[in-house]
């Protein structure tokens, strides 16, 4: 059973940065992706980024590439959400998600419904941007 784990959030005024972590165990596939997404009550989840363990490709929504980086230390299982420049309305849950992608990452991993291509969750991290 894979299991991750969420942590760094917190609360940080407008135009300052986090970093938010997630730990990967469990059963290990040689090839998986592995994504964030937020979510603010009342809302659908939003996909943010996700990458391919397999040959660390990367893919970002729009709203966040600019200002958002994300990357996977393979050593550590860990994959990590350098957020910049953060702005009130990045205030939300913020929850990773991995799952087998023998294809890589593509657009559809920050697309409408790219939640439903991930079997394995977080428990989430509150993010606050104070302005």
């Amino acid at each position: 059973q894979v299991q991750l784990v969420e942590s760094g959030g917190g609360s940080v005024q407008a135009g300052g940065s986090l970093r938010l972590s997630c730990v990967r165990s469990g059963h290990t596939r040689l090839k998986y992706c592995m994504a964030w997404f937020r979510q603010t009550p009342g809302k659908e989840r939003e996909a943010l980024a996700a990458i391919s363990t397999g040959d660390s490709s990367t893919i970002y929504a729009d709203s966040v590439k600019d200002r958002f980086i994300i990357s996977y230390d393979n050593s550590k299982t860990t994959m990590y959400l350098q957020m910049n420049n953060l702005k009130p309305e990045d205030t939300a849950k913020y929850y990773c998600a991995t799952d087998s992608c023998p294809g890589g990452v593509g657009t559809w991993y920050v697309g409408p419904g790219a939640d439903a291509l991930f079997g394995f969750w977080g428990q989430g991290t509150q993010v606050t941007v104070s302005s």
